[in-house]
């Protein structure tokens, strides 16, 4: 299964739409350039197990990078747009990429002085090196093709991201990853699909299903970046047949006015999937009753540990669940690794998922995985005795704002530096439209000192060292904060008094 499959069938259908510009890509031209870019990647010395870091929006060229790697056996790195230069530059380096290729729209010269000479870099977009370096390419294939996989970054304990690198098996290029082959299974992903995607390509979810799509034989429609009415236009526009969503996009397409709702042909869009953080009932119920039963969701993970599925009718009987195994058996442990009946809450585990390990932190990857080999994404949940998951909470507190997890201790970190600042606590709280937002406790230097200009001047200094998305919000100030004898920050006291009563681990779930 590959889009190169559809050479021979129907070379001319489109593999990919932009939906702004309804530029299209057809499988031939994928195919060429996905070629071209093999054959670069080669030229510029990457051989199998190598790392190439892609710092792009949504562009088509996303797809040739992300081919080209696959086909030339690769690890390919997405990284956010929304990173600042240091944490955009962090990230290419620890990765070992040999070779960045960056949009030409981004800050890419400001990234390359950051480099330095520890990573070469393409720009695409425009008249740019990298797609004059692609013309100087043939279009054939690699003679010694092997499949590539994605290594995308999620946080460490310490705040710093951490690569996740999954094991490359020397297996053909057409050979779908087992989690390919589930989605495609479970989501009925073929040539006659066509699939909106409506996030930035750097995040794992619309990258992995956009390219499982492709492998299907079906059409990606890509929003360069996502609007309410837009996305509906779009799904008239291009006849989608399925979509994929974070609750984020369901609150703004709940809060268009009705005329706006009701404008739109949407006989086509037979399914649409949801994920990446939890969505509270009352949306989900609003977006069933105005879609009808179309609206799927699963739980997963960048990991790939195991992964959750639901129907819209299952959810219907079981509200907020995520639902059950659909890769892997479901395991919920206590801390002590014990496993725990239904309805007992402990950390969620998965057995039979995928081989990964964090990169340059083997700690981390011990404590993901127990002596039996089964793996987590660290949340922690019940299940039923149907078997159904409910997650609970996220261990590590994790902030999930509008389906992209955001990692506290970054934000503490650079708050701490500052010199008005004792001591201080990073951790999410109720958002209406996001479902969490960042929020910082601070402990001042000088309790005289607490007020709205310290407030303002704090924000900043974080906005200025980080991506607006993971700094606070707001601040407020107490005048010392909870910490055991050993120095361990309590924060979840000091979380308690912003979110609703939470059931702590272990604790029965009532009948």
């Amino acid at each position: 299964m590959h889009p190169r499959d559809q050479l021979a069938k129907d070379p001319d259908r489109p593999a990919l739409i932009m939906a702004a510009s309804g530029e299209r890509i057809s499988f031939a031209e994928l195919d060429a350039r996905a070629n071209r870019c093999g054959h670069l990647l080669r030229a510029r010395g990457l051989v199998p197990g190598d790392r190439v870091a892609i710092w792009m929006d949504n562009i088509p060229a996303f797809f040739d990078v992300c081919w080209g790697a696959h086909n030339a056996g690769l690890l390919y790195v997405p990284v956010s747009a929304r990173l600042t230069i240091e944490e955009a530059a962090y990230i290419v380096r620890d990765c070992d990429a040999k070779l960045v290729i960056a949009s030409a729209a981004l800050d890419h010269r400001d990234l390359a002085e950051a480099l330095g000479t520890a990573c070469d870099m393409l720009v695409a977009g425009g008249p740019s090196t990298f797609e004059a370096a692609l013309a100087e390419q043939p279009a054939m294939p690699l003679p010694d093709e092997e499949r590539g996989a994605a290594m995308v970054y999620s946080s460490g304990t310490t705040g710093r991201p951490k690569g996740i690198t999954p094991v490359l098996e020397p297996v053909g290029i057409d050979v779908p990853p087992t989690v390919t082959a589930t989605v495609v299974r479970l989501y009925g992903f073929d040539p006659d699909t066509v699939y909106l995607s409506t996030a930035p390509l750097y995040h794992t979810a619309p990258l992995k299903f956009s390219m499982s799509v492709q492998q299907a034989g079906g059409t990606v429609v890509i929003m360069e970046r996502f609007e309410a009415r837009a996305a509906l236009a779009a799904i008239e526009r291009y006849r989608v047949t399925h979509s994929q969503w974070v609750p984020t996009m369901f609150v703004r397409l709940l809060a268009l006015p009705k005329a706006a709702r009701s404008a739109f042909d949407l006989s086509t869009h037979r399914l649409a999937i949801h994920s990446a953080a939890p969505c509270p009932v009352d949306i989900k119920t609003r977006m069933l009753d105005w879609w009808g039963p179309i609206i799927h969701e699963y739980y997963g993970g960048s990991e790939s540990v195991g992964m959750c599925a639901i129907t819209p009718e299952e959810w219907r009987r079981k509200p907020g669940s995520v639902g059950r195994a659909s890769r892997g058996r479901i395991h919920i442990l206590d801390e002590e690794g014990g496993e725990l009946p239904p309805k007992r809450i402990g950390l969620v585990y998965f057995e039979g998922g995928s081989r990964f390990e964090y990169h340059k932190d083997e700690a981390k990857t011990a404590r993901s995985v127990t002596r039996e080999g089964w793996g987590t994404f660290g949340d922690i949940g019940y299940v039923d005795e149907d078997g159904y998951l409910f997650l609970t909470d996220r261990r590590d507190h994790v902030i999930n704002s509008g389906g992209v997890n955001i990692y506290p201790q970054e934000a503490e970190n650079v708050l701490a530096s500052h010199p008005a600042v004792a001591d201080v606590a990073v951790f999410g709280i109720p958002h209406t439209e996001y479902g969490e937002e960042v929020k910082a406790v601070v402990q001042p230097a000088d309790p005289d000192s607490a007020g709205p200009e310290l407030e303002a001047e704090l924000i900043e200094h974080c906005r200025s060292r980080l991506a607006s998305n993971k700094c606070p919000r707001s601040i407020d100030f107490e005048a010392e904060l909870p910490r055991e004898p050993t120095g361990k920050l309590l924060k979840r006291l000091i979380k308690a008094r912003y979110w609703p009563a939470r059931g702590e681990p272990n604790q029965r779930i009532p009948a």
